[in-house]
């Protein structure tokens, strides 16, 4: 999560199929190296507490569509 003029804004978004995607929590940006588990534009680390409100946000979704990882 990031701040955004005095808000806080959750960095999930949805993509085209409706399956949710992290976004970086300083740039915004969608894209990470995996391998360094980093923003790809400004280096920004992920953070456990992100990767778990990602996850959860994964399975609801898998759950509301009878998907079974």
């Amino acid at each position: 999560m990031s701040r955004l003029e005095g808000a806080v804004v959750e960095m999930i978004f949805l993509n085209p199929s409706g399956a949710p995607e992290l976004g970086c929590s300083e740039c915004s940006c969608r894209w990470y190296d995996r391998l360094t588990n980093s923003c790809y534009e400004c280096g920004q680390v992920v953070s456990e507490q992100e990767i778990a409100e990602y996850q959860a946000a994964l399975e609801l979704f898998y759950a509301e569509r009878g998907i079974k990882p």
